[in-house]
């Protein structure tokens, strides 16, 4: 049986971005209900050697973005990383979600055994398509959305597990 790439990828990262535009939008509501610039949630980490929560959004993004366009045969944007304020990672976000949104099942499913090779860390690395997505795109996108929801709620953010996955979830 044959993985649907599509379905395990696109769907999953467009749920997720969603969620995680829904906690950003409660962050700045919390920010405003308190009186707080919200560019200090921008900032905010969880220890001294971690990416900010900035980067953390940036980074869920460009996996995101960057597996879904290897995967499709196709380009995927390059967005600078100069978000100074939840708004701009919003839009960063919605972006993102606008880019994942117009590629099709047809782009993507039969990309399991894809040859790819992309950058890590400025090295060409080769992967196979489903290798890309479930040992590096997949794992890294969960850890920045999850690194993203904890800096929120580390810092008085009132979201919870169902914010996180979603309103369907159970």
């Amino acid at each position: 049986m044959n993985i649907s790439m599509y379905n395990a990828s696109i769907p999953v990262m467009i749920r997720m971005l969603g969620n995680l535009e829904t906690i950003l939008d409660k962050a700045i509501a919390h920010a405003g209900a308190r009186k707080i610039d919200d560019a200090a949630f921008v900032e905010s980490r969880l220890f001294p050697d971690m990416f900010t929560f900035a980067r953390q959004i940036q980074q869920a993004t460009d996996h995101a973005r960057n597996c879904a366009g290897a995967l499709a045969g196709v380009e995927s944007p390059a967005y600078e990383m100069n978000e100074k304020s939840i708004a701009d990672l919003i839009g960063r976000v919605e972006k993102t979600l606008a880019f994942l949104k117009g590629l099709n099942a047809a782009q993507i499913d039969g990309t399991d055994t894809k040859k790819l090779t992309i950058k890590v860390m400025g090295k060409d690395t080769d992967f196979v398509g489903i290798d890309l997505l479930q040992n590096r795109a997949l794992p890294n996108f969960y850890f920045h959305v999850t690194t993203a929801y904890d800096i929120l709620r580390v810092n008085g953010i009132e979201i919870g597990k169902r914010d996180f996955m979603g309103a369907t979830a159970q």
